[in-house]
């Protein structure tokens, strides 16, 4: 059969298809336009005259009124969420992160927190606390974490600090005498801590000595800072503040490392019956001691937006962020996990004693609270160079009355912070291995103020914090600076003069290093007093 034929047949076999197709329009068209006649004939027999009233065909029946149903709510519900699909997904969201976050919260309110004992009772592990006695942070963490079941030892530098630790009258909780200024007796003082460890220690006589083993090291830097404008702190204060709340820390962490890089004890089975736990939880339980954690704190809410008036602790806060991440990245590859605490506010009324600076209006004093940092009241700008105060002040009065100037002293807007429950609850999580985020945020506005410095334009902060343009700015005066034309050039010359090794402060160098340091005057600022 050829092509063309093969084509003839289909083209006969489509013939009744079309036709079907066709006859069925036709008859369709057909039915409408007879029953449009038949429609005007009986309208035209219903209207006529002369035709008897018998004979007349009757009015088709009207269509049934449509009843009005009243939609219930939740049809109403369903058609507003089909016309507002974008924020119907957004609400959905927010209930489920809301409703995931509660259960959260509450399941971990509910856990019970207890550090592992012997079979006789007796504490096994240890968690030392790098952070000065004083500190209401250090005392509440020390006491949470014996009452836990922890041994606490508190790094003391200083006799003062030992007596402030056993005034505490808690057995368990010791201090342990490190002089982090000292390398060679700092070393010695972690090998005396390190054999204490790896000797078999009982609590009472007669009983089965066993291991203690190292948890974590809690690195508490000083919560203390001063708050004026750049230039008018002094750069011996810029020192000191580098000294104490950066160089000290950074110092202590690198004094523990050879303790928390070795194994100092055998490998122990866990003290619980292996008959009621899971095989696999038991051996969870024995690779415990070989990793102990370091827990580093730094207060948040000021690094987060860095605030004018607050460079000292935006500065320290931002370099031991820094030293964190560096410190993160060394240690993960020698399974010890490293977490970076940032602190929102914190309730520690029970931890300070009555505020003195801030019931006596008369004191002139900076305030040294524990959890209140070197505040300046506005009326102590008076106390600023002419040129200095017409710059910062009103700005600084204005930033001191925003809700910044009030979130160290334990407030935002009239709040309280946070309970220190939570704080313990987190802090015991992260040792204990259930919370392994590198960073945690935790208390009043660590979270929101991590957001705002995040997301929100450096401007709109500033600006919500009162911060003005200063449109008039002082006239310049001969002199003004420390140090003016006579002697920067006194200085250069020496400088000069020393540099070419005729001078007499060649002779007093060692090696030609002393002229990369910076000599810093005692009190003085970039400000000359009149």
């Amino acid at each position: 059969m050829s092509a063309d034929d093969q084509q003839f047949l289909d083209l006969l076999s489509s013939i009744p298809n079309q036709v079907r197709r066709y006859s069925g329009d036709v008859a369709e068209y057909v039915d409408k336009a007879v029953d449009g006649a038949a429609g005007h004939v009986r309208e035209a027999l219903m209207s006529a005259s002369w035709l008897p009233e018998s004979m007349r065909p009757e009015a088709p029946l009207p269509p049934p009124p449509v009843q009005m149903v009243p939609l219930s709510t939740y049809e109403r519900l369903q058609g507003w969420i089909v016309r507002h699909k974008i924020l119907s997904g957004v609400f959905v969201v927010a209930v489920s992160y809301v409703t995931y976050r509660t259960v959260r919260h509450t399941k971990l309110l509910r856990k019970t927190r207890r550090a592992k004992r012997a079979r006789n009772g007796s504490r096994l592990e240890v968690v030392v606390i790098a952070g000065s006695p004083t500190l209401p942070l250090t005392k509440s963490l020390a006491l949470d974490m014996e009452r836990k079941g922890f041994i606490v030892y508190i790094v003391c530098s200083s006799i003062e600090d030992e007596v402030l630790v056993q005034g505490l009258s808690r057995p368990d909780i010791k201090p342990l005498g490190i002089d982090i200024t000292d390398p060679t007796s700092a070393g010695s003082s972690i090998e005396r801590f390190a054999a204490y460890l790896q000797t078999p220690h009982s609590a009472v006589p007669r009983a089965k000595a066993n291991y203690l083993t190292l948890k974590a090291v809690l690195l508490i830097p000083s919560l203390s800072y001063q708050t004026s404008p750049i230039a008018t702190i002094p750069p011996s204060s810029f020192a000191d503040l580098f000294n104490t709340h950066l160089l000290h820390p950074i110092l202590t962490i690198q004094s523990f490392l050879p303790l928390l890089t070795s194994r100092l004890t055998p490998r122990q089975p866990s003290p619980t019956p292996p008959s009621s736990h899971p095989r696999h939880h038991s051996h969870s339980h024995d690779d415990a001691p070989s990793t102990p954690k370091v827990l580093v704190f730094t207060p948040s809410i000021i690094s987060s937006i860095n605030p004018p008036f607050h460079a000292p602790e935006a500065t320290v806060c931002s370099a031991l962020s820094a030293f964190t991440e560096v410190l993160t990245s060394e240690l993960r590859p020698l399974a010890i996990p490293v977490t970076h605490v940032q602190l929102g506010t914190f309730d520690f009324g029970p931890f300070t004693s009555h505020h003195h600076a801030i019931t006596n209006p008369n004191t002139t004093a900076r305030r040294t609270g524990p959890n209140n940092p070197n505040l300046l009241p506005p009326a102590e700008t008076l106390q600023w160079p002419e040129a200095a105060r017409h710059a910062y002040a009103r700005n600084y009065v204005a930033q001191s009355s925003s809700a910044i100037s009030a979130i160290p002293a334990g407030r935002v807007r009239g709040l309280r912070g946070s309970s220190l429950r939570e704080l313990h609850n987190v802090v015991f999580d992260v040792v204990d291995g259930s919370e392994r985020a590198c960073v945690v945020r935790v208390g009043l506005g660590a979270g929101l103020y991590g957001f705002v410095g995040r997301w929100f334009p450096r401007s709109l902060v500033a600006w919500m914090m009162g911060i003005r343009r200063v449109d008039e700015l002082s006239t310049w005066k001969s002199g003004a600076v420390v140090g003016g034309p006579s002697e920067e050039a006194d200085s250069y010359h020496g400088s000069a003069s020393g540099s070419s090794g005729t001078g007499t402060g060649s002779e007093g160098s060692e090696n030609g290093e002393a002229s990369e340091f910076i000599a810093v005057a005692g009190g003085a600022n970039v400000w000359k007093e009149d």
